[in-house]
């Protein structure tokens, strides 16, 4: 790296169960959701500049916005400002500094890329502009640009409730091996919100922190994702990703967030890495990751 640079990993997110428990009166969806986070994910530098710069690169980069527009802009840009209004307020400098994002999770696909690349960006300049924020204060900023950034600030297994920031850490959660499918379909997120039928479900129920692996293992089977049926039906690949992702034998198929990304979990590294090279021959133009959570 050079001289001042610092670097974040923006993890993937990926909802193992996600339970549609009810509606706000603002329209907010109330979520209860397993979520791991893998060691696949992008890459942020952050680094002295005489002038604020925003470069882009990798397999998804192309396709990002560059400006910083609300609601429309990219959230590693928006972090960025809301990061530096927070502490301009308090009196702390706030220099400029060249981002650089190394796109390689695809955009739209239910893994929280915009989210976890604006989570690594709060958590990467709170360090280089050395703001000493909170991490609870972090979540606060996060939480106004997006209701999964807090939980991609922790970037470790949880359970989200709410619309995602009430987070309850799972410290003994066990290590799973994860192969992530996507046909490269961008998915709506209040699309399939909209196509819901049944908004009040009931919550995860969940075996304590600590519990053995195989208690985890069999309490998966046992949840859902309340979105997956509305996506499948808006995007009919998603299903054919998850009979696809059945083929190389994982021991659960299930598809993450709103999709289209589908996963498949493993027993073993072996077994994971059997079904990634098989897949990823059987579909080279989809994004096939094989990963482990972290």
């Amino acid at each position: 790296m050079a001289p001042g640079e610092i670097e974040e990993f923006a993890a993937a997110k990926i909802n193992l169960a996600l339970h549609v428990t009810g509606q706000r009166a603002d329209g907010y969806h109330l979520l209860d959701s397993l979520v791991v986070f893998a060691d696949a994910g992008d890459r942020l530098t952050f680094s002295p500049s005489e002038e604020d710069r925003f470069t882009v690169s990798g397999r998804f980069g192309g396709s990002l916005p560059l400006d910083s527009e609300p609601k429309t802009g990219n959230l590693v840009l928006r972090a960025r400002d809301a990061l530096r209004a927070h502490a301009a307020d308090r009196g702390n400098s706030a220099p400029p500094v060249h981002i650089h994002l190394e796109k390689n999770l695809p955009v739209a696909s239910g893994i929280g890329g915009g989210s976890a690349d604006a989570a690594a960006t709060l958590r990467g300049l709170a360090r280089f502009w050395a703001t000493g924020t909170k991490r609870m204060t972090l979540h606060k900023i996060g939480l106004a640009l997006g209701a999964d950034i807090p939980m991609c600030i922790e970037s470790r297994p949880l359970l989200a409730r709410g619309i995602g920031e009430d987070i309850t850490l799972l410290g003994d959660f066990p290590k799973l091996h994860l192969l992530l499918v996507n046909p490269l379909v961008e998915v709506s997120t209040p699309e399939i919100f909209k196509r819901l039928t049944n908004k009040n479900n009931l919550p995860l129920d969940v075996p304590r922190d600590g519990a053995p692996r195989e208690q985890w293992i069999g309490t998966l089977g046992a949840t859902r994702n309340d979105l997956q049926p509305s996506a499948e039906t808006l995007e009919p690949v998603i299903s054919d990703t998850l009979e696809l992702i059945r083929t190389v034998d994982p021991m659960l198929a299930r598809m993450s967030g709103s999709g289209a990304t589908c996963f498949g979990v493993y027993q073993t590294r072996t077994g994971m890495e059997r079904a990634w090279a098989k897949l990823e021959a059987e579909r080279p133009d989809w994004y096939v990751q094989g990963c482990k959570t972290i």
